[in-house]
C-alpha cells in the first residue's frame, strides 16, 4: 500500500513544500503523461508563429532544425537515466516511449521488434495527423515526409549513426480511411554511411541544460514498478509499470526535453533572424504554452476552485518551473488573495545567452506568468516586486475582483486549434506490482 502522506491527486490544501515525490505512482503516471504530451504542443504555438515572421513554408525547415537540434540529446539523456543505453532498434523503440515526439496516446505508437537489427513501429493514433488532414494534402505531406525524413533519423541517429527510419506505408491516407495511419520500419543500415547529425548540436551540448543533473529520492516512497527500463524491450510499455523513482526520473526528463526543444527553437530563429526575434517568438510561444499547461494540469490533477491556493498549486507542479535543479522557485501563499513566486540564482539564469523562455524574466511584468495566473482566475495578476534577499526575481500574484478580467492570450487560441489541447488521457492499465 502507498505511504499514507503520497498525494494521489491535490484536493488537498496547499502546501508549499510540496514536492512531484509527494504525489503518489497512479498521480505521477497521470503527470507524466500529461508533461510528455504538453512538451509535444509547444510546437503547435510556436511553428504558427515563424509562419507569421518568415513566410508560409518557413515552418518546414524551422521544425527540421529545432528537432534534429534537441532529440539526440534528450534521448541519451533519456537512455542513460533509465539504464537502457545501447546501439539496437530495442533502444530505439525505448527512447520513442518516453519521447515528447511520441506522447503517449495522442501519437499512439506501436511496436513489433523482430530482431536487434530490426523492427517495425505503427501508429494508431495520430493527434498531429488528424490535426493537419484538414488543411490538405500538401500539409500532410510537409509533416509526414518532409519533416519526419530527417527528424525520424536524426532520433535513431542518437542511438546509432548507421540506424534508419523509413517509411512502409504514411499518409496522405489512400483510402481515406486507412489503418494505421502510418507504419515505419527501423533497421541497421551496416554499409550506409554514418548519419551526420545537426550542425547546432554542438552548441546545444554546451549548455549548462544539456547536462543537467536531475535528483530522485534513495529509495522508492511506493512499492512496485521497474526501477529503470534496463530490461526486455516491452512494446506494451505503459508509465504505470515504472516505481515510483523510476517515475520521478521520467518526469524530470521529461521537462529537459521541453526546455532543450525551446532552446532549438530560439537558436533557429536568432540565426535566420536576430536575437530580439528570438525574443519575442520565444516569449510568445512560452505565452500559449503556458496558459495551455496551466489548464491541463488543473484538469488533471483535480485542483478545485479559483482561489490563490489553486493558483499556487499550479505555479508549483508547471513543468516549465521544472527540474528544480535547473530551475530554483518557491512559492507560498502571502493573504487570502496573494501568493508570492519567487526564482533564485540557478543555471537557468546563467546560460549567458538569450535562447530560452526563463532568460526574458526581469524585473518588468511578464505574460507568461500573467496567462499561467489567468488560465486559473482571470482576475489573477503577477506583479514584480523587488526581489527579497534570497532571490533573484519575485513577483506578488494578487487576485483582485474589482480589475477588469484579464482576456485569454491570442496565443492560447494557437494552442487549441490541435487537438491534443483537450484530448483526453487516461490509464489504460494497472499500475504494476
Amino acid at each position: 500500500m502507498p505511504r499514507p502522506t503520497l498525494r494521489a491527486s491535490y484536493r488537498e490544501a496547499f502546501d508549499p513544500s510540496t514536492e512531484l515525490a509527494d504525489f503518489s505512482r497512479s498521480a505521477l503516471a497521470c503527470l507524466g503523461r500529461e508533461y510528455l504530451l504538453l512538451g509535444h504542443l509547444v510546437d503547435r504555438v510556436g511553428l504558427p508563429l515563424v509562419m507569421e515572421r518568415f513566410g508560409g513554408n518557413a515552418y518546414l525547415q524551422f521544425a527540421i532544425d529545432e528537432w534534429m537540434s534537441a532529440s539526440p540529446i534528450y534521448a541519451r539523456r533519456m537512455q542513460r537515466a533509465m539504464g537502457f543505453e545501447g546501439d539496437d532498434v530495442a533502444t530505439v523503440f525505448k527512447s520513442l516511449q518516453l519521447d515528447i515526439g511520441a506522447p503517449p496516446q495522442f501519437m499512439d505508437f506501436q511496436f513489433r521488434l523482430d530482431r536487434p537489427d530490426y523492427g517495425e513501429f505503427w501508429l494508431a493514433h495520430c493527434g498531429a495527423l488528424l490535426d493537419i488532414e484538414p488543411y490538405g494534402e500538401k500539409h500532410v505531406r510537409r509533416m509526414c515526409h518532409d519533416i519526419e525524413d530527417p527528424t525520424f533519423d536524426a532520433t535513431a541517429a542518437a542511438t546509432n549513426p548507421r540506424m534508419k527510419v523509413r517509411p512502409i506505408h504514411r499518409p496522405p491516407r489512400v483510402p481515406s480511411e486507412r489503418f494505421p495511419h502510418c507504419r515505419w520500419k527501423v533497421f541497421l543500415d551496416e554499409e550506409g554511411s554514418p548519419y551526420e547529425q545537426h550542425r547546432n548540436l554542438a552548441a546545444m551540448h554546451a549548455t549548462k541544460l544539456a547536462t543537467i543533473p536531475i535528483t530522485v529520492p534513495d529509495s522508492d516512497a511506493e512499492p512496485g514498478g521497474w526501477g529503470d527500463y534496463a530490461g526486455t524491450f516491452d512494446p506494451g510499455f505503459q508509465l504505470e509499470d515504472l516505481s515510483h523513482r523510476a517515475l520521478l526520473v521520467v518526469l524530470q526528463e521529461a521537462t529537459v526535453q521541453t526546455h532543450l526543444l525551446v532552446r532549438a527553437y530560439m537558436l533557429n530563429i536568432a540565426q535566420q533572424r536576430d536575437d530580439d526575434a528570438a525574443r519575442e517568438l520565444g516569449r510568445r510561444q512560452w505565452v500559449g504554452s503556458a496558459a495551455l499547461a496551466a489548464h491541463r494540469l488543473r484538469k488533471a490533477l483535480a485542483i478545485e476552485g479559483d482561489g490563490i491556493d489553486a493558483v499556487a498549486k499550479v505555479f508549483q507542479l508547471h513543468p516549465h518551473f521544472h527540474p528544480r535543479t535547473y530551475i530554483d522557485c518557491h512559492i507560498e501563499i502571502t493573504g487570502p488573495r496573494s501568493a508570492r513566486f519567487a526564482l533564485r540564482d540557478c543555471p537557468a539564469l546563467q546560460e549567458g545567452d538569450p535562447y530560452s523562455w526563463l532568460a526574458d524574466l526581469s524585473t518588468a511584468p511578464h505574460r507568461a506568468l500573467d496567462a499561467i495566473a489567468g488560465a486559473i482566475n482571470p482576475h489573477a495578476r503577477c506583479h514584480p516586486l523587488n526581489a527579497p534577499h534570497d532571490a533573484r526575481l519575485a513577483w506578488d500574484i494578487v487576485i483582485d475582483p474589482g480589475t477588469t478580467p484579464h482576456p485569454e492570450p491570442p496565443e492560447l487560441a494557437l494552442a487549441r486549434v490541435s487537438r491534443g489541447a483537450e484530448f483526453e488521457l487516461m490509464q489504460r492499465r494497472p499500475l504494476r506490482s
